[in-house]
């Protein structure tokens, strides 16, 4: 019994043992497999920073080469000037050939303009060729005895003026627009002067001394859109001209596209009211007592075809100061014209004028600056092209 007894509890205490030894080992496998599990994540996360690293590190790499490679090129000497200068020399070279473009279209717009507009006046049925230079002569509806002593002098008329206007490819024409009541007397006594003489080139403008600015801007529209000439004039009708003279003058400056050519002056911004040539935009130039821009003074100036075409295509834009000649130059500020100073386009009467012919250099021009033309003009100016004017057989001599 005893010994019975005894084998039971061997077995007892031996299945104890095992549910011990069975505990333990699910003990010990759960933190075996919590380990294995730790390691197999973690794993992963450390391959992960290691690739970021290795990432940011490039990028750290890539940053400081370029950092280097920058300092290398800083460090080099090169003539990153001379690339500027070739580059800024390029864009003006582009710069002028838009404005060349542009400058011809306006031409050809202004031409297409007039054909729309019903072509050329019968009275100008040569109007299709090409020409030198026109010359336009600023006149009033009350300066008859002016024109007369201009074609009495340095005007060539009738048939010398068809032979000069077809051989030397010069016109002259008087240039005047209408009375504020279009077709009274004013405007038919004129309508009878052009019929005796054919010499006008009328325009559709509101005769006035205050708007001469806008008369002349009038007359280059006109004029460019009326005749194919390398040179418009303009003129005032109390001042001598010698026709062949101031031709030469012009011929040498063919080879400039925008010529703006007369005797360029800057006089002082007159803001006093009440003066000769006071300016209400004195504002404009700046402090009290300034001067103007240089520009040609207005007695007689030429502008190339090329200017002439960009007033006539942006007349409506165009501001208008209260001096004719400051407006003109106004006009050209910011256009890429060249001015071009010729002290021959503004002599004074005699005795200067006499004693620069004398000398062989004959004026273009002459006038009295004291009266901003020729002093009585009507009476003097047959003086003056007596002494002054150049021989009546020069303009047929001369070539353009």
């Amino acid at each position: 019994m005893t010994r019975g007894s005894g084998g039971g509890d061997e077995l007892l205490f031996r299945g104890t043992i095992s549910r011990k030894w069975t505990s333990l080992l699910c003990l010990s496998s759960f933190f075996v497999g919590l380990i294995f599990t730790n390691r197999m994540w973690t794993v992963p996360e450390s391959k992960e920073i290691i690739r970021r690293s290795a990432l940011e590190l490039d990028k750290m790499n890539l940053v400081s080469s370029s950092d280097c490679a920058l300092k290398s090129i800083n460090n080099e000497p090169k003539d990153y000037v001379g690339q500027v200068q070739r580059i800024e020399d390029a864009i003006q070279t582009l710069d002028k050939t838009i404005s060349n473009l542009e400058m011809e279209l306006a031409s050809a717009k202004a031409t297409q303009d007039s054909i729309l507009n019903g072509g050329v006046p019968s009275s100008e049925p040569a109007a299709k060729r090409k020409y030198f230079m026109v010359i336009g002569i600023n006149t009033a509806f009350s300066s008859r005895k002016r024109r007369d002593s201009v074609r009495a002098t340095w005007m060539p008329q009738g048939e010398k003026r068809r032979k000069m206007e077809e051989e030397k490819g010069i016109i002259i024409r008087f240039v005047i627009g209408h009375s504020a009541t279009s077709g009274g007397i004013l405007d038919r006594a004129i309508d009878a002067e052009d019929r005796e003489h054919g010499d006008f080139l009328r325009l559709d403008h509101v005769e006035g001394y205050l708007e001469l600015a806008a008369k002349t801007k009038s007359y280059f529209a006109k004029a460019v859109s009326t005749w194919d000439a390398e040179y418009f004039v303009k003129v005032d009708d109390d001042v001598h001209v010698n026709i062949a003279t101031l031709g030469g003058i012009l011929a040498r400056h063919r080879s400039k596209p925008r010529a703006y050519i007369g005797c360029m002056k800057s006089g002082p911004v007159l803001a006093q009211e009440g003066v000769k040539y006071h300016e209400p935009e004195y504002w404009k130039f700046g402090e009290w007592g300034n001067k103007y821009f240089r520009h040609a003074s207005g007695q007689l100036y030429a502008i190339s075809k090329d200017l002439a075409s960009y007033i006539s295509i942006n007349q409506h834009v165009l501001h208008k100061y209260a001096n004719e000649d400051v407006s003109i130059g106004a006009w050209f500020i910011g256009v890429d014209a060249e001015h071009v100073d010729d002290r021959r386009l503004c002599c004074g009467t005699h005795p200067d004028c006499e004693r620069k012919a004398q000398a062989g250099n004959v004026c273009a021009a002459s006038f009295d600056w004291s009266c901003s033309g020729i002093c009585k003009s009507a009476d003097r100016i047959k003086e003056v092209h007596r002494r002054c004017g150049e021989s009546a057989n020069t303009i047929w001599n001369a070539t353009f």
